[in-house]
């Protein structure tokens, strides 16, 4: 029976570790990249009046076409946002014991900070995975072939109701 009232759900802001590592798994013909992320969160000890800095590695796995953005975008020391969920896996080492890790496999990764070469603002972008039901060929992230990055959309343009200018905000 499955438990309607669970959730697996893992965000994390943090930077990379490492530059991922991108591998094609042949058998299934299909990518994947592994990374290191490190999270750090500072705490206040009363008793020593002393602030601590903690730091907490996560081991990342993203698949497919996302695999291969993570390749070509990310790099060592880069501040990303990673939503996904937790995946435990076992496998017997070369000595035959039995070995087990937890890692953050990565749905949606949003790069965040300031562009490289470019002045301005931190800017954020985010890269989802392609729906389930998209069409063969068909891509729903990741950037143009031309383009670096897509461009932001301006606030108050688009969607909305009322469609009037910033002049009709009421304060």
């Amino acid at each position: 029976m499955r438990d309607t009232n669970s959730l697996n759900k893992v965000i994390l802001v943090g930077r990379l570790g490492q530059k991922p590592e991108l591998k094609y798994l042949p058998q299934k013909e299909r990518q994947v990249a592994h990374f290191t992320m490190a999270t750090n969160e500072r705490f206040f000890n009363t008793t020593t009046r002393e602030a601590k800095d903690r730091t907490e590695w996560h081991k990342i796995v993203v698949w497919g076409k996302q695999a291969e953005f993570c390749e070509k975008y990310l790099d060592k020391g880069k501040l990303v946002l990673i939503e996904g969920k937790l995946r435990t896996r076992s496998w017997q080492d070369k000595d035959g014991n039995k070995r087990t890790t937890t890692e953050v496999e990565a749905e949606n990764i949003t790069l965040l900070g300031k562009r490289e070469g470019y002045g301005g603002g931190a800017e954020t972008h985010d890269y989802e995975p392609r729906p389930a039901a998209a069409p063969a060929g068909t891509d729903s992230f990741g950037p143009a072939p031309d383009d670096d990055f897509p461009q932001a959309e301006e606030a108050g343009t688009g969607g909305g109701s009322g469609g009037g200018s910033d002049d009709d905000v009421p304060f």
